[in-house]
């Protein structure tokens, strides 16, 4: 499309060009024919005493000089009035094509210094034509994503902090209170202190991992991967936390699926984030099902709950970083870091898949999410 717009802007500009040169040799022939009339009268009118009492050739030299004047003072007197406005055009054009990009220079010089809520005017629907007016619509998307992506940058740095000073907190008044004398130093202050710090160490590990994901500097390891496999591996490795807390896990796996083309450690990692985020809001003596079947070039995967679900308000944020739906639960009450899901979309879409998630408020949520089928 891009490539299009050049083109056209480009052949606008010649043509325009053209246009110009054009118009300068129209007017420059009207005017040498509307004042070469005059200008042979007085070169050529009044020649004939002296011409008529030379000699032949002498004759053909005086009337040749005099055409030769009259020609000339024609040329002149119409160059400078084709040329008068044909600069005059160039001028009107040259400040058509320059103000739009004159207003972007500006306008980037104030997003370059901090301002992000500045915008190219756009004043008319055809203002300085399609190609610069689209040029400028372009600038004012970029200049929308940039102005949120600060907007998420500071939200992200006032979230991490939030989570960072909540452990730190902890670990700062247990150790005051260690070296005041206030607490004991026993086995369960000691594990309390433990739980802090691995509470910080995980958070930093979701962190990097969230910048890696983000940024997309990991790389996928492809292969031939059996996804009923790897469900069954995370429903393992996660059975013995579903049984602590009353919780039934079940797995309905269509039989022959093909299989998908991806990283095994990567979707196995998208399962267990799925897995422990049902796990977290449901409550003891609920149920998570997991499913998988084929649906047209894909695997289809979804994930249920009978948990306490997402209001409809909620479900457009819920793949944000750090966004929870409910604000009351923190990663020490089970609520996690408000990264898992962040990071499970991103994994999902670097498969080439898409992810979604259903959910009705006291019945549960269905997290579902696709992986395209291997097409060798």
């Amino acid at each position: 499309m891009l490539k299009v717009l050049r083109g056209r802007f480009f052949w606008k500009i010649l043509l325009t060009h053209l246009g110009v040169i054009l118009l300068a040799g129209i007017i420059n022939t009207a005017v040498m024919n509307l004042s070469l009339g005059k200008t042979f009268e007085r070169h050529l009118g009044n020649t004939g005493g002296a011409a008529q009492q030379g000699t032949g050739k002498e004759r053909g030299k005086g009337l040749y000089q005099n055409f030769s004047n009259a020609v000339n003072e024609s040329l002149v007197i119409s160059a400078l009035i084709s040329f008068g406005l044909a600069g005059g055009t160039s001028l009107l054009v040259s400040h058509w094509v320059t103000t739009p990009v004159e207003k972007m220079t500006a306008t980037s010089q104030r997003i370059a210094e901090g301002d992000y809520t500045s915008r190219v005017p756009i004043q008319a629907k055809t203002e300085n034509g399609d190609e610069l007016r689209r040029l400028a619509d372009s600038f004012n998307q970029m200049a929308e994503k940039l102005e949120k992506t600060e907007i998420m940058r500071r939200q992200l740095i006032g979230d991490v902090s939030h989570e960072l000073r909540t452990p730190l907190t902890a670990i700062k008044g247990s150790m005051e209170g260690l070296i005041d004398g206030v607490l004991s130093a026993e086995r369960e202050t000691y594990t309390g202190i433990y739980q802090e710090a691995d509470r910080l160490q995980r958070l930093v590990d979701d962190l990097q991992e969230l910048s890696q994901v983000e940024a997309r500097t990991f790389k996928l390891k492809y292969q031939l991967v059996q996804i009923g496999s790897v469900i069954q591996t995370a429903q393992t490795r996660m059975l013995t936390q579903y049984q602590d807390k009353g919780i039934q896990i079940e797995v309905s796996i269509e039989k022959n699926l093909p299989p998908v083309r991806g990283d095994e450690d990567r979707i196995l990692q998208i399962i267990l984030n799925l897995l422990s985020n049902a796990l977290q809001f449901t409550r003891p003596g609920g149920k998570v099902v997991i499913s998988i079947n084929k649906e047209h070039n894909e695997i289809f995967t979804s994930i249920s709950d009978t948990g306490t679900g997402i209001s409809g308000e909620h479900l457009p944020h819920i793949f944000e970083r750090f966004y929870r739906a409910d604000k009351s639960r923190t990663r020490a009450h089970g609520g996690g870091s408000g990264i898992g899901l962040t990071i499970v979309k991103s994994l999902v879409e670097a498969h080439g898949g898409k992810i979604w998630v259903e959910s009705e408020v006291n019945k549960g949520s269905t997290f579902y999410f696709t992986l395209p089928l291997d097409s060798n």
